[in-house]
């Protein structure tokens, strides 16, 4: 007799998270204009509990607000002359397991879903089409152009009516075979052809290549940003990218199955080969690297500068001090 026992649902953990950026500058900065993404996502299944964000020095002006893709970010200026300028943000949130009993099968074919995004006036038949807001992350990007190797590398993952989920699993193993993760290798402005023909770079050069691979396709494939722990709560192998910012894809497949119900977004890290869990946090979505830059400017000013910047994030609810204790990192494009 079959038992009708489930496995235990994976609690909730909640997480802190230090990001600390400091530019120091070869002469002064007269002038400033910087844009923020680094407070985390909140949203049934990401809870921000405190977020702090502190500048150094403080700005003149400084303003929060919500993006066109939902995002939280902070503008600010600085118009008294400095030589360094430091922006730390720290947030406690509580992560949810979103993907617990995945049913990659039970997802639509990718075929007609692809196809439901292509507009055609006689299929519309003189009818106003209903719009769909996962159709614009289809279109090519800055940092992810329509390369036909892209669709080469993709097509074998997704042999006819095999469901979106299912195709895009098979796509991540395979990306994180056939590329090697090594720090440094690619820089923000890499072209992604460059990062096909050497098979190698960072976690966003992975995210990259996975977004241009299913959008080749017809499938609507998302930027995420955001940061995960060195070694996840379920005690896995310890993940690549971690203790620095990290980047990983979202694919559009709705009414994909889960435990919890059916999802229209699934999640998937190829840099470690997982789907997200709890060790994941969300903080930006956009349709690359360029939407969701932790943080950026225009400065007047300043000459040669050097930029640090340092990530801890550790569990402050299930571990015990020395094993939580964050640990500094350099940034992970």
């Amino acid at each position: 007799m079959m038992s009708s026992l489930r496995p235990p649902a994976t609690p909730p953990a909640t997480l802190e998270v230090r990001h600390e950026t400091v530019y120091r500058y070869e002469s002064p900065v007269s002038l400033a204009q910087h844009q923020a993404h680094l407070r985390p996502l909140d949203d049934a299944a990401q809870s921000v509990e405190r977020h702090e964000l502190s500048i150094d020095p403080a700005p003149s002006f400084r303003r929060d607000s919500i993006d066109a893709m939902g995002n939280a970010q902070t503008h600010f200026s600085l118009t008294l002359p400095h030589r360094e300028l430091r922006v730390v943000a720290t947030t406690r949130v509580k992560v949810s397991a979103r993907f617990e009993g995945l049913r990659p099968a039970s997802g639509p074919a990718w075929e007609p879903l692809a196809a439901s995004l292509r507009y055609s006036a006689a299929a519309a038949g003189g009818a106003a089409p209903r719009f769909e807001p996962a159709v614009e992350f289809v279109p090519p990007s800055p940092y992810v152009p329509r390369l036909a190797a892209l669709r080469t590398y993709a097509l074998p993952s997704f042999p006819p009516g095999r469901a979106v989920a299912e195709g895009a699993l098979d796509l991540m193993h395979r990306l994180h075979a056939d590329f090697a993760y090594v720090s440094q290798s690619t820089q923000i402005d890499t072209p992604l052809d460059q990062v096909l023909a050497q098979r190698r770079g960072v976690c966003q050069d992975f995210a990259h290549v996975l977004i241009g691979g299913l959008r080749m396709l017809g499938l609507p494939a998302r930027y995420v940003s955001g940061y995960l722990l060195t070694q996840p709560p379920d005690g896995g192998p310890p993940m690549l990218g971690a203790d620095a910012s990290h980047a990983w894809v979202q694919v559009w497949c709705p009414g994909t199955e889960v435990a919890a119900g059916t999802i229209e977004w699934l999640d998937l890290d190829p840099t470690n080969d997982v789907v997200p869990s709890c060790g994941h946090v969300r903080v930006a979505i956009g349709r690359d690297y360029g939407d969701v830059t932790p943080l950026r400017g225009v400065i007047r000013g300043g000459g040669r500068h050097e930029m640090s910047v340092g990530v801890g994030t550790r569990v402050i609810d299930s571990l015990p001090p020395a094993e939580g204790a964050p640990r500094a990192g350099t940034v992970a494009r």
